[in-house]
């Protein structure tokens, strides 16, 4: 059995195993195994190149029927990876029972989980009418991936040698059966030109910024980091016909629409298709304005998830959307280090078995609180894959250096903006909720909405911080400047839920942007009212979050906040019983 290594960082593992199967007396199954050695009078295993050799201590499943149907399964996982051949950095990943668990154990019964849902409840997966087509698609992208960044020699992969700076590996394959897809794609009658792979790769280590939050920007954000001719040429690439290499140009980046393909029970993965509006397609020197396709798998977006990896892996796909399109996957992968250092705790097999609590709000331990703060090292791993042709080797290399170069420049930008200890050193960014400014703010937020509409915003219970019951207030409240063109400037949970953003990312909308035509007219005609009035009363109607999604509301308020000296400050919205359409 063969490991995938989940960074470039450290080898990829291996085992020779013996595996016992049997059916006991009572109707359970039994399926047990362990590695193979000299102590067992096992024959004697060569090592493979480019792999370390790990054990597998007495492991296996016990599946029990039960009464009424059903079954209960037991897992045991129990290895030795041989954390010492790693750097030290990353031995958290190779020695800690915590993520272990989360990568392997509780991976299975999620999987198990969700297949016995799909069998029991067809209607209510979140998969649709097709799972099996659906999950099969999720793990050509998952393999795709790890196939590329492990980069396995015996799959056709060779090295490249160095431009003499070793921060990107590159790797290609021309390999008939890694080519076998895309030779074979036609379209139009003509056989597609790429006849080779080449994919760059780097892994780095990041501090201070909670994984989840940064894949959440990256998914969200594409414009931040991506390069829409590189976009293109990979679209192309993989079609009929000879594309030239891209030219990298600024200011092009169309829209970018996410449309829900399918989910998890548990929503701790999504598969998703996004749609690149008014990209540039190359065509023998050709340039021709249309929409680009991703399939995009995406997991690890629960900031409350214990040890979870987040990873964000796309790849080119034909509008037709056919079963025998070649995929090939990019992305990315940010795995946290801090919280796999296991504390010796009676309640940590429940906490585990807790994950597995069914809704959004699943997935979550009890007694993890190291969580709550946000992990502060993580290691980011990045691959991109490129089609080509053979000829053109050395220039295609050159420019996925260059372009995985840029993308690393762009997450530690975006990382360090991110970076909750960071906030207070970067002019221009909203505190988190926390800090004395945010506090601040939000007692002028109930303080204005008070003195305008007489009535309280919130109910505070306690000891609690107005900053805190405001941020999990279950309607939506956003804050945007008093300038010619209001931007937001700060929203509590549920806004940023509404608006599918960040706290930084939030400052890049514009008020009008979530508003229809309609909603703009009224917007206009009623601003002035809020100035001169104070606040104004929108009744039910649509908006838009930064995904271009619909959302409905019952109703929304609008005011303008005062300062301390009775200025206005920004207005505020709050919209009331939203949802999603």
């Amino acid at each position: 059995m063969q490991l995938y290594a989940p960074t470039t960082l450290a080898p990829a593992r291996d085992f020779w195993l013996l595996r016992y199967t049997s059916v006991l007396e009572d109707g359970s199954l039994v399926v047990c195994e362990r590695s193979l050695n000299n102590t067992q009078n096992g024959p004697s295993m060569p090592q493979a190149p480019h792999f370390v050799r790990a054990e597998m201590l007495p492991s296996g499943y016990l599946i029990r029927p039960c009464e009424g149907g059903g079954s209960i399964i037991h897992i045991v996982d129990h290895m030795d990876l041989e954390p010492w051949s790693v750097p030290e950095v990353l031995r958290p990943l190779y020695e800690s029972s915590t993520l272990i668990a989360q990568k392997t154990t509780m991976a299975a019964l999620r999987h198990l989980r969700q297949i016995s849902q799909e069998v029991s409840q067809p209607s209510v997966t979140g998969w649709g009418r097709r799972p099996a087509a659906l999950r099969a698609l999720s793990q050509r992208l998952s393999r795709g991936f790890n196939e590329a960044l492990n980069g396995f020699t015996d799959e056709g992969w060779s090295m490249l040698e160095s431009d003499g700076i070793d921060d990107v590996t590159v790797h290609v394959n021309s390999s008939p059966s890694k080519m076998m897809g895309v030779q074979l794609s036609y379209v139009n009658g003509f056989p597609s030109m790429s006849n080779a792979v080449l994919c760059a790769k780097a892994s780095m280590l990041l501090q201070d910024v909670p994984p989840a939050i940064l894949l959440r920007f990256l998914r969200e954000h594409r414009s931040e980091w991506a390069d829409s001719s590189i976009d293109a040429y990979s679209a192309a690439a993989v079609k009929a016909g000879p594309c030239s290499l891209p030219v990298p140009r600024a200011g092009n980046f169309g829209g970018q629409v996410i449309l829900p393909l399918a989910h998890t029970i548990e929503h701790e993965e999504f598969l998703e298709v996004i749609k690149l509006e008014n990209m540039a397609h190359y065509r023998e020197d050709m340039i021709m304005p249309s929409d680009i396709f991703l399939l995009q798998l995406c997991s690890g977006v629960d900031e409350n998830a214990v040890g979870n990896c987040a990873e964000l892996v796309f790849a080119p796909i034909d509008a037709s959307f056919s079963d025998d399109a070649p995929i090939i996957p990019s992305g990315f992968r940010i795995i946290p280090l801090d919280s796999g250092k296991d504390t010796p705790s009676p309640n940590r097999t429940l906490d585990l078995a807790s994950a597995l609590e069914v809704g959004p709000t699943g997935n979550k331990a009890s007694g993890d609180s190291s969580t709550q703060c946000g992990s502060t090292k993580s290691v980011i791993t990045i691959a991109f894959q490129f089609a080509f042709e053979m000829h053109l080797q050395e220039n295609v290399a050159s420019m996925a250096r260059q372009y995985v170069r840029g993308i690393i420049a762009s997450v530690q930008r975006v990382a360090l903006a991110l970076s909750p200890s960071r906030f207070g050193s970067n002019a221009g960014l909203r505190p988190p909720p926390g800090s004395p400014e945010a506090h601040t703010l939000a007692r002028w937020i109930c303080q204005s909405y008070r003195c305008y509409l007489g009535a309280e915003l919130l109910k505070c219970e306690g000891n609690e911080s107005i900053l805190k019951t405001l941020w999990h207030h279950s309607d939506a409240v956003l804050c945007c400047s008093l300038k010619a063109l209001p931007v937001f400037t700060f929203a509590n949970q549920a806004g940023l839920d509404m608006l599918e953003t960040t706290l930084v990312a939030l400052q890049d909308i514009t008020l009008e942007k979530i508003f229809d035509d309609s909603g703009r007219k009224t917007l206009c005609s009623e601003f002035p009212q809020i100035m001169q009035q104070g606040f104004m009363c929108l009744q039910s109607g649509i908006c838009l979050s930064s995904m271009g999604r619909p959302i409905s509301y019952e109703r929304a308020v609008a005011w303008k906040v005062l300062n301390e000296e009775e200025n206005a400050h920004c207005i505020c919205f709050m919209f009331i019983n939203w949802s999603f359409v």
